[in-house]
């Protein structure tokens, strides 16, 4: 059995959230676009309710069908870790997981969401927005946001924005890793903020400062993490071949391969990195998000990342991108005493802003292109 497919407008997140309601009371299924479709079918496989485009940080941007029943057992779960029902503000686009995520919630609360205008991010906004959320009732004590790491560092910048900020019960902060230096400044400045892991094929965040959700399962595979669970998506959209590559069955269980490193201890996930940011230098194999969290740790460069470059003499190695100068030599240290001689970074390429993809996540691939025309 089928059900219609509609794209709906991602930029206007209010289109989405009404056409959100509809698809997951049974109407047709829908698939918010931020522009024009292409390659579009009419019609979806009656369980899928949404398909997500992923924002292609990594390569080849995939659609994921997704569920009602995995949105809604997302939206239960994120509930009952957050402490009961609350009202949302949307700072994110409405056309990727997170955003969509906000509004299932909202919806699963009975709640009205309040929107910050669409567009490029804007703190003075999203103030104006977080003052206008309704007062709290009994129904629904409680106010709750979701931002992407870049968005928080620029609200904590400005002094004023901070009881906007403090007056939020949870601030959840996903979409990459949340360098530390923000985590604690944020932590330090009396803010609510719980990290969240999960992607698009886990119905966004399944895992809360390291913690599963209730009903998300986790195991290491190789190094590699696994998710299991109620919000699994049913796959990729028409690409069987992706979704036989990501999705398996084990004793019973569905899984999806995350293509994150990661370690599993005392019911706590770490994610170490990604299995394709491993590069082979001079014959060694260098982590980049491992070389990332070290040079991050360094003062002033909380908000430098780690791409790789093709070497004629080593293969690939390290390079430091920043908006921020620093010494390489005193990069290379660091990186050297923590991770060893062959994971120290090459050189700094230093840039006006870092480039960033409409999900508020870096575009690492644009990075790698620019890291390349600079060698």
């Amino acid at each position: 059995m089928t059900r219609e497919l509609r794209v709906v407008d991602g930029g206007d997140p209010h289109v989405v959230f009404e056409a959100l309601r509809e698809a997951l009371a049974g109407g047709p299924a829908i698939f918010p676009h931020p522009g024009a479709a292409e390659d579009v079918p009419n019609r979806v496989p009656v369980r899928v309710a949404v398909v997500v485009e992923t924002s292609g940080s990594t390569g080849r941007p995939k659609r994921v069908a997704l569920g009602a029943d995995a949105l809604l057992a997302s939206a239960a779960a994120s509930e009952s870790a957050l402490g009961g029902r609350g009202t949302w503000l949307l700072a994110l686009p409405a056309h990727y997981i997170a955003g969509i995520n906000v509004l299932v919630r909202a919806l699963a609360a009975e709640t009205d969401p309040v929107m910050v205008p669409p567009g490029r991010f804007d703190p003075f906004a999203f103030a104006v927005a977080a003052d206008s959320l309704p007062p709290r009732t009994p129904e629904a004590p409680h106010r709750f946001t979701s931002l992407v790491p870049s968005q928080l560092s620029r609200l904590i910048a400005v002094d004023e924005l901070l009881d906007s900020l403090r007056d939020f019960d949870r601030i959840l902060v996903g979409g990459q890793a949340m360098p530390q230096q923000l985590l604690a400044r944020s932590l330090e400045l009396g803010l609510n903020v719980t990290r969240t892991y999960g992607s698009s094929e886990t119905s966004g965040g399944c895992v809360y400062d390291g913690s599963p959700l209730t009903g998300v399962t986790v195991a290491i595979t190789d190094g590699q993490v696994e998710l299991g669970g109620p919000t699994l998506a049913d796959g990729y959209l028409d690409d069987p071949e992706r979704t036989d590559a990501a999705f398996f069955e084990r004793d019973g269980i569905r899984w999806y391969r995350t293509g994150d490193l990661g370690e599993y201890e005392g019911g706590v996930v770490r994610v170490t990195g990604r299995v394709d940011d491993l590069i082979k230098s001079g014959g060694v194999t260098v982590s980049l998000a491992k070389v990332e969290r070290v040079v991050r740790a360094i003062p002033g460069l909380g908000e430098a990342l780690v791409v790789a470059a093709p070497s004629g003499r080593w293969g690939s190695v390290p390079v430091v991108v920043s908006p921020v100068a620093a010494d390489l030599e005193q990069v290379r240290s660091a990186v050297a005493t923590a991770l060893g001689t062959p994971s120290r970074p090459e050189r700094i390429v230093v840039v006006a802003e870092i480039p960033l993809l409409a999900s508020g996540k870096p575009d690492r691939a644009a990075l790698a292109v620019l890291v390349g025309e600079r060698a």
